[in-house]
């Protein structure tokens, strides 16, 4: 398929240049703002090709600047020897290492006020576990940062580590890992291999990093600038190219007699692969939490399959009239039916749910339905799902194991905590909240959304105190009263209420505080129930991610608050921590060993201090994690939630306006 590139020039850009890069491609651009600090908004490419609207535009496949900007300085290679020689050091594991020291036992020497310092400290702790990965496991997709013990079969692997973390690396600026993981992409990245690979997972890391790396490297240029990305050169489609590639090898997934794809798919054959899962049906958030990135793609491209066949599948889940609007766990890609009677909004039902309302802000609003879905299912979680504990009325979302009609299960995944920032991109379209108070279209219901958001976020930032660590485990179950207290029973629902207010007004929640390091005899403790087979923690980004959108859309400093405790948690409990020498030429002077951290891993028991290490550093680590720390602790319009919708797994698309075939192509059957 060839495409020509439009020469059309771009509109005048603000600069936007990193305050500081790494390693040895210094920017030549003098006198510009730092990275993350702009007050301008970063404009995108108009009328490429007459495809886009003139109002919300993207470069298109081959599209690049018209202009050939200035990017990289000579090398210094100087640096590098004076570290040989012990004469510089710049040693993050050491510095970090150092730093955590000063957060034990209470000690506040560390623990920094200046957001811009905390936000640097956030990136050193993803440098030190890059570079771990890079020396003890590059390319592979495993990495196990205690024992630097690789288990893959395989002489290499899909690069789920260095897609994944790409756009982070570019984020965060870090220009010479950006030269190396692109060289590694260029020329070992190979997907013509006999794999089965899981299709969702495929498509929201390794698709979802290989566009958003596209969109980043084309339209923030000032981030980790490279010359091989330049108009004219010869890799300059490089991340566009692998994308097509890998999703020419997915689209097999969707070939089943329903149109639900396949769980799995072989990356060689290009073939739907059954599980042996749940009698092969595929979880809902596999079916509905692959949109955004096909959906992407075919504006690049052109290729309205891919927006057609992802669309399909929404059809199909719709089809099943869910009741409240509330899917099962599962469907089955030969019939297209729900399997099961599980209602969850944690594992294998979440980003389902995250999509419905990202997918209408991705088209800029102009596709209605899944707005209109997403409304349906937050008030069929408002009316089954959400209730109060007993003792301190945390809000929480349960579970319905057994169906609507059967009892509550208080428990709640840590992965559900994506719900509070969700629901306030939905209540606001990621706007700040002021800002969205004055829309003709805000009404109590959208007050009430407000409010859930806060009160879950609250409940999300406990599950991190109620443990000895201060970082949240995989589960955690609730003690709520008999029977539950609704949520109808503390709010009157805001559109059938007579006696609301004509005007919409700002609702209180009615939990207690929740302190950090607060007295163990405080109510909300016992509240909460940590079970042994759930106290392990796996570095999990959900918490973090509400966090940022929270700071974004209403502006209260205490979600930046609660996002650097939890950091600083990370930082004392999850560290890897080896001892090495001052120098690599010892002396008389350098010979007491020190210390430096070396990566960080998940834990066995996040519930007990010290606690048990897993030796495994999940990619979300750095991909989100990681990323989503260094955007809390950046300024708003950094990576806006305004112009953007990120993926669930925290990569980075571009809003835009759908126009041709690239449009909704199916409507709701009427329900009774």
């Amino acid at each position: 398929m060839a495409y020509q590139p439009s020469r059309s020039p771009l509109p005048s850009r603000s600069p936007f240049a990193p305050a500081q890069q790494d390693g040895f491609y210094g920017n030549p651009r003098s006198g510009l703002r730092g990275y993350g600090l702009s007050n301008q908004p970063i404009p995108l490419s108009n009328k490429v090709n007459g495809y886009f609207e003139k109002d919300r535009t993207l470069p298109l496949y081959k599209d690049k600047p018209f202009f050939a900007p200035r990017r990289t300085g000579p090398r210094r290679r100087w640096r590098p020897f004076l570290n040989v020689l012990g004469l510089q050091s710049n040693d993050k594991g050491v510095e970090l290492w150092k730093w955590a020291q000063t957060l034990e036992d209470g000690q506040t020497s560390g623990d920094l006020s200046d957001w811009t310092a905390r936000r640097e400290k956030v990136r050193d702790a993803f440098i030190v576990s890059w570079e771990g990965y890079e020396k003890n496991a590059w390319g592979y997709d495993l990495y196990r940062p205690v024992s630097n013990v690789n288990q893959e079969a395989t002489s290499g692997g899909l690069g789920w580590m260095i897609v994944d973390s790409l756009d982070t690396l570019m984020i965060m600026n870090l220009t010479s890992k950006v030269h190396r993981a692109r060289q590694w992409i260029s020329t070992s990245l190979n997907y013509d291999q006999d794999r089965d690979v899981n299709t969702f997972e495929t498509t929201i890391r390794m698709l979802g990093g290989l566009l958003s790396a596209h969109y980043l490297s084309t339209q923030y240029p000032d981030l980790a600038p490279l010359n091989d990305d330049d108009v004219g050169a010869a890799g300059e489609d490089l991340y566009i190219e692998k994308a097509a590639d890998l999703s020419e090898r997915l689209l097999g997934a969707f070939e089943s007699p329903s149109g639900i794809p396949w769980s799995n798919v072989n990356l060689n054959t290009s073939e739907g692969v059954v599980v042996h899962f749940d009698e092969g049906a595929t979880s809902i958030s596999e079916a509905g939490s692959i949109q955004l990135e096909f959906k992407y793609l075919a504006k690049l491209t052109g290729e309205a399959e891919y927006w057609k066949l992802v669309e399909r599948t929404m059809q199909l889940v719709d089809l099943q009239k869910p009741q409240d609007g509330l899917v099962r766990s599962a469907i089955h890609p030969d019939s297209g039916s729900f399997k099961g009677d599980r209602i969850s909004l944690g594992s294998r039902a979440d980003s389902y749910y995250e999509y419905l309302v990202k997918q209408y802000l991705q088209t800029s609003e102009q596709e209605p339905v899944y707005k209109e879905m997403w409304d349906e299912a937050l008030r069929g979680i408002r009316k089954n799902l959400v209730s109060f504990t007993k003792n301190s009325h945390l809000m929480i979302i349960g579970e319905r194991p057994q169906g609507l009609d059967q009892d509550l299960s208080p428990r709640m995944d840590h992965l559900v905590c994506f719900m509070p920032g969700t629901i306030a991109l939905g209540a606001t379209g990621g706007q700040p909240l002021s800002q969205a108070r004055k829309s003709a279209g805000w009404t109590q219901q959208r007050e009430e959304e407000i409010l859930m958001s806060k009160e879950l976020m609250k409940t999300c930032w406990a599950m991190h105190q109620a443990t000895a660590t201060g970082l949240a485990t995989e589960i955690s179950h609730f003690v709520l009263d008999s029977p539950p207290v609704m949520m109808a029973d503390k709010y009157p629902d805001p559109v059938t209420n007579p006696n609301r207010a004509s005007k919409p007004e700002a609702l209180r929640g009615i939990s207690e505080p929740v302190e950090a390091q607060s007295d163990v005899s405080a109510s909300w403790r016992a509240d909460i129930d940590i079970r042994r087979n759930d106290r392990h923690n796996l570095q999990r980004p959900e918490t973090v991610e509400s966090l940022f959108y929270l700071y974004r859309i209403t502006g209260d400093d205490i979600y930046r608050q609660w996002g650097w405790e939890i950091f600083k948690s990370f930082i004392k409990h999850t560290a890897v921590v080896e001892k090495k020498s001052t120098s690599r030429i010892p002396t008389s002077s350098n010979t007491a060993p020190v210390f430096r951290i070396k990566g960080f891993t998940s834990l066995g028991n996040a519930d007990a201090v010290p606690s048990y290490k897993r030796d495994n550093m999940e990619s979300y680590w750095m991909a989100e994690t990681l990323k989503y720390f260094y955007l809390l602790f950046s300024d708003r319009d950094f990576i806006s939630l305004e112009d953007h919708v990120f993926n669930t797994e925290a990569h980075p698309f571009p809003r835009f306006k759908p126009s041709g075939d690239l449009k909704t192509g199916w409507e709701r059957v009427p329900r009774q």
